[in-house]
């Protein structure tokens, strides 16, 4: 059983697990262990997530999302299965961590007084300086 927060626990056998041989680091080892580990974790089918957490989960996952709905997340950074496969877990961790914190929603606001005077200030300067480049003058008009 997997915590990712009070109210959200993932279960071992929604976690799939496959070892490939990796590149990088690892000398003679490199070419005849597996340390890899490519962890498979289907995001719709999963009874463990609700569905907003879902939702949110699917739009960060982004390229590592296949059709099916299954996230992929790759873990090569070290020499050994138990430390890429940890790595691959605290990756999911933290990315469903992500999805279940729920965006802030906007408020809005009115521009203040001063603001608006600013900005129609500037407007008008500009307007005056392009005036002035076609060669006839606000004032004029």
């Amino acid at each position: 059983m997997i915590r990712i927060n009070s109210s959200i626990f993932l279960r071992d056998d929604e976690l799939e697990f496959e070892f490939l041989r990796a590149s990088g680091p690892g000398g003679q080892n490199v070419n005849k262990v597996a340390t890899a580990v490519q962890l498979r974790f289907d995001i719709l089918r999963s009874p463990s997530l609700p569905e907003d957490v879902r939702r949110r989960l699917i739009r960060l996952a982004g390229k590592r999302l296949s059709k099916d709905g299954i996230l992929l997340l790759q873990g090569r950074r070290y020499r050994t299965q138990d430390h890429n496969r940890a790595d691959a877990v605290e990756r999911l961790r933290e990315l469903i961590t992500r999805a279940a914190t729920a965006p802030k929603r906007r408020k809005p606001t009115r521009p203040t007084k001063g603001s608006t005077e600013r900005r129609l200030k500037s407007k008008h300067r500009t307007a005056e300086k392009k005036s002035v480049r076609l060669g006839r003058h606000s004032s004029e008009e």
